[in-house]
């Protein structure tokens, strides 16, 4: 049985008046694929930050590695960042630097590697989200956002981080290059063996990577259970949202 890797209890984050986590607990295992799924605004960006240590829950503990995360000093910060990668909704690329810069970013800035080496290994990492050597010296506008999510990508995964955390991985795509992207994200978290939380509202890319999968609605997980679960279930707010559907239970505010 593999071992947890983050543990959630009774995670509570509020914005003034606006509750966005309202008692979350969940759990991730080690070497384990977690989907959370969710309307636009439900606070899934909030709780990535919260486990990244971005931003401090008001209440509740968060654990990784069995050690808690919440209100640890810049140095244990440090320290817990250094074993994750992130790939961020928009790719954020640092524009000013080139790809294999923007690749190779986490390995010279935090694991002082010499920027030789770390410029091979960036066309190595490169390689493998499909991308050739020649794209390395180029500036991220020179490239398509699909190429660009791939840059991303490669530089998620170019520390070999034990956690990598997926923001919205297929905004912006169409359907055949988020498919390519789903199959990377698959590859590249098996091949480092990491622990994958990814937060999304396209099911087709959930489906397709999740190893289990989450809801969360109004602050809290109110369904979570495997790919094959979810289709079955009768919980009419998952019913709704995998079909797309605008009548149920879950009213858009419009």
């Amino acid at each position: 049985m593999a071992n947890t890797k983050i543990k959630l209890t009774n995670l509570h984050k509020a914005f003034g008046r606006k509750v966005v986590l309202d008692g979350i607990d969940l759990e991730i295992k080690e070497g384990e694929s977690l989907v959370v799924i969710g309307g636009s605004g439900t606070g899934k960006s909030v709780l990535i930050k919260c486990i990244q240590g971005i931003l401090t829950p008001d209440e509740g503990s968060i654990l990784v590695d069995d050690q808690e995360v919440v209100g640890v000093s810049e140095k244990e910060k440090e320290l817990l960042h250094s074993k994750m990668g992130m790939l961020f909704q928009g790719g954020a690329l640092f524009d000013s630097l080139s790809v294999w810069e923007n690749v190779a970013f986490g390995l010279i800035e935090n694991q002082k590697m010499d920027r030789k080496a770390a410029k091979m290994e960036a066309i190595r990492v490169l390689r493998q989200v499909g991308l050739a050597p020649d794209v390395a010296d180029l500036s991220p506008s020179e490239l398509s956002g699909g190429m660009q999510k791939r840059v991303g990508l490669a530089r998620a995964i170019a520390t070999r981080p034990e956690i990598i955390f997926f923001d919205e991985p297929t905004t912006g795509l169409d359907p055949i290059m988020s498919d390519v992207i789903n199959e990377l994200i698959i590859e590249s978290v098996k091949g480092l063996g990491a622990t994958a939380l990814t937060i999304t509202h396209d099911m087709a890319s959930a489906r397709k990577i999740a190893d289990r999968i989450a809801m969360l609605y109004k602050g809290k997980i109110i369904w979570q259970g495997t790919v094959k679960e979810m289709d079955k279930t009768t919980n009419e707010y998952v019913r709704q949202f995998i079909n797309g559907s605008s009548q149920g239970p879950i009213k858009v505010e419009v």
